[in-house]
């Protein structure tokens, strides 16, 4: 079930919150819950959910056994087993292809449906069970209060990822109020003009120039197609950001921020700090410290990089370009760290942008083509080797519509601190609140009006 469906809006969202403000205890208000994120998760894989409840109780028992005897080989235990999970579920097929190739051999793929946010609720269920190692957190001896925490369908299926640390009082005490609950629903309906009104109408320019030949979309296309999936993945990932966040808000919960305009970025350095923020925190938290971090010699600081950002890459998909993105960005990084960041502190602001950005969008060519074919054509076709592109690439009614181009023109601005600016100076101001909340209201019908059309509405971030 996505959050941007007329059956997650008007049917569950609604049952769910009038379930869940009935009940005035918070230990019940958990247990809701945890009984309508299990729904939420059934509605789409009803199979997987079994495998969500096994690993939660084994996760919850082996925390327990950690708790009291703080034994390693409890947390390398831990750690196996659920990556080994999402080994299998994520990367067998990958796996074979590989050995194929080295070895080959002719194995075939086996019949694995990838669970869906498996990536995203793994990684927050190792932040718990290593937090409680380390003595960072204390063990949770309800089930329900931590399969609550695990399943919460907010932030389920594409983020934040959501230390258990950064709601660990608030899973036993949280407060409630009109206000909270007026931020949330307009976080939400943010979120959802920003999927729905946005990304989906951008993305459509990407995906019907894309479909056709090289030989057709050429040059012009192609670069048209890169920038607008650019803004494509910015809007829809930063959308249902938006949308988790806000649900958690009108929850009681404090969800982290994912996302800081990260196309203002003035390196590649700084890109990533504003670019899935609870993503790059894990790495740096759980992988990028452990390993070292930039307190060893340079060299094997190089070594760390690149393990974190391979494993960047990985987390993101089975498949060679999403490791190509994510050593891609690992030299950049390396770059910038070892021999560019002198250069980079005198270079006038507008020429580190325009460098970022050009950096960014290559990198989204990368993860767009996940066939390495398609890859090497997109390329070409971006250094001139297919020609400017055919004419009726870009008169084709169906994709550079009115409303698109629209779209491209507000996603262009909103990708600018532009909006926080105006909001942040006139807030306090009833004439500008009214005429905001107004527009806000508006445009959750409009969003309402374009699903129930049936308007494409792609969501790039559930096979994460």
């Amino acid at each position: 079930m996505e959050f941007s469906s007329i059956i997650f809006i008007l049917i569950f969202l609604p049952i769910f919150l009038f379930s869940y403000f009935i009940i005035k205890n918070n230990t019940y208000k958990n247990i809701v819950l945890l009984l309508f994120s299990l729904a939420f998760y059934a509605f789409g894989e009803p199979i997987y959910i079994f495998l969500m409840i096994i690993s939660i109780i084994i996760n919850y028992f082996i925390a327990l056994l950690i708790d009291k005897k703080k034994k390693r080989l409890l947390l390398i235990l831990a750690i196996i087993f659920n990556i080994g999970l999402l080994v299998i579920f994520k990367y067998t097929n990958f796996i074979i292809d590989i050995n194929n190739y080295l070895l080959h051999t002719n194995f075939a793929h086996k019949n694995i449906l990838l669970p869906i946010g498996i990536s995203f609720y793994t990684f927050q269920i190792l932040s718990y069970v290593i937090d409680v190692y380390l003595g960072k957190v204390k063990v949770q001896k309800n089930i329900l209060f931590l399969g609550s925490y695990i399943t919460a369908f907010p932030q389920l299926i594409a983020g934040p990822i959501v230390r258990y640390e950064t709601i660990e009082q608030e899973l036993t005490k949280r407060t409630h109020s009109i206000d909270k609950v007026y931020d949330g629903i307009n976080r939400f309906i943010i979120g959802l003009s920003k999927k729905v009104l946005i990304a989906n109408n951008v993305g459509y320019i990407t995906t019907h120039v894309m479909n056709q030949s090289p030989t057709t979309y050429g040059f012009i296309g192609a670069l048209i197609s890169m920038l607008c999936y650019t803004l494509q993945i910015y809007f829809d990932f930063s959308g249902y950001s938006d949308m988790a966040i806000g649900i958690g808000k009108i929850l009681g919960f404090s969800f982290p921020e994912n996302f800081n305009y990260p196309y203002i970025a003035s390196s590649i350095t700084d890109f990533w700090r504003r670019w899935h923020i609870t993503l790059s925190s894990w790495f740096k938290e759980y992988v990028y410290i452990p390993l070292g971090g930039n307190r060893v010699k340079w060299y094997r600081h190089i070594i760390n990089i690149l393990i974190v950002w391979l494993l960047t890459g990985l987390w993101h998909g089975a498949s060679i370009n999403f490791l190509l993105w994510g050593l891609y960005y690992g030299i950049f990084l390396i770059i910038e760290k070892y021999l560019l960041k002198k250069v980079l502190d005198k270079t006038p602001a507008f020429i580190k942008h325009i460098y970022t950005l050009i950096i960014i969008v290559i990198g989204w060519t990368i993860f767009y083509n996940t066939n390495l074919t398609d890859l090497l054509n997109t390329f070409k076709s971006l250094i001139g080797y297919y020609g400017l592109g055919n004419i009726k690439v870009f008169i084709y009614t169906e994709s550079f519509t009115v409303v698109n181009i629209i779209a491209v023109i507000f996603g262009l601005l909103l990708s600018t601190p532009i909006y926080k600016l105006i909001n942040d100076k006139l807030n306090k101001n009833k004439i500008y609140i009214t005429v905001r909340d107004i527009i806000l209201i508006l445009l959750f019908i409009l969003c309402i009006v374009y699903l129930i059309s049936g308007s494409y509405n792609p969501f790039i971030y559930f096979r994460f």
